[in-house]
């Protein structure tokens, strides 16, 4: 059975950990205005790998031994810092906007290189 290269495990993981990120990102944007809603946000892909030790073995099936149950999406956490308005509310929409960019500049790097891994994957196999 073929199993994907590492690294190309790495860019989808990545991936994953940036859509978990911009879905917190717009449940932030989306709750502005919500008085004493707290803004969340995930790890960076570089913490939560390393929190995750590499992201080791997965259970995908009850019959798997030794694995974790983990899913690997990162947990979500109040963000600590900001200016907290009258309301209790600490969602800056410029900072959301900035993360976002961030964000979205982290997922393109995902995946340039998973499109990079692809085509060397695809090359060696001679079908270019």
């Amino acid at each position: 059975m073929f199993e994907m290269p590492g690294i190309m495990t790495m860019a989808a993981a990545s991936l994953s950990n940036a859509s978990v990120r911009l879905s917190a990102i717009a449940q932030n944007v989306a709750n502005a205005d919500t008085p004493g809603y707290r803004a969340k946000d995930g790890p960076d892909f570089a913490q939560a790998y390393l929190q995750d030790g590499g992201f080791g073995l997965r259970q995908t099936r009850p019959g798997h031994r030794g694995a974790s149950t983990d899913t690997g999406a990162p947990a979500l956490s109040e963000r600590a810092g900001g200016h907290m308005s009258p309301n209790g509310n600490n969602v800056s929409l410029e900072d959301e906007m900035m993360r976002a960019a961030q964000i979205r500049q982290d997922s393109d790097l995902a995946l340039g290189i998973y499109k990079s891994s692809l085509n060397i994957l695809r090359a060696s196999l001679g079908r270019r």
